[in-house]
């Protein structure tokens, strides 16, 4: 059984930057519901979290608790598989982790730039696609460096 809940899943530019013939990557948010790992307020500490090692604190849950609010949120591109050796639970190399709070608080906006650049690693950010007359793209980085991409035809 898994601890998480399929929240989304939406398309998101492979490596970060959208522009013309980017490749596209699915990105799925796993929820963790606030329950999983936490204790009962009537039996404090009575066992530990299973999933401190690589989620963010679960705290005691209220038994008046409706559970709006997730534990956390995971996201991961599609086909990552789930699982190591410290927990079968675990993803190996999520592109993004946030607390349940932090993701109830944060806007779409900020959400798509902090998954593009976890997806655009250490690669500096596109900042413009150009076209010359001959039908010649060229896409030009925040580091000063450029890539062709090919004809508009092509």
């Amino acid at each position: 059984m898994s601890i998480y809940a399929t929240l989304w899943r939406l398309k998101f530019p492979r490596y970060g930057d959208d522009h013309t013939g980017c490749e596209w990557i699915v990105v799925i948010a796993q929820g963790v519901p606030t329950h999983i790992g936490a204790s009962a307020p009537s039996q404090p500490g009575e066992e530990e979290d299973p999933y401190a090692t690589f989620l963010p604190p679960a705290g005691v849950i209220s038994t008046d608790d409706d559970g709006p609010t997730m534990r956390a949120v995971v996201f991961v591109t599609e086909g990552t598989p789930k699982g190591t050796a410290r927990s079968p639970q675990e993803y190996p190399d999520p592109l993004l982790v946030l607390s349940g709070h932090e993701y109830a608080a944060i806007t779409f906006s900020q959400l798509h730039e902090m998954i593009c650049d976890a997806l655009r690693g250490d690669h500096p950010p596109l900042i413009a696609e150009s076209w010359g007359p001959d039908g010649v793209g060229r896409l030009l980085f925040e580091d000063g460096s450029t890539r062709d991409i090919g004809s508009a035809g092509a």
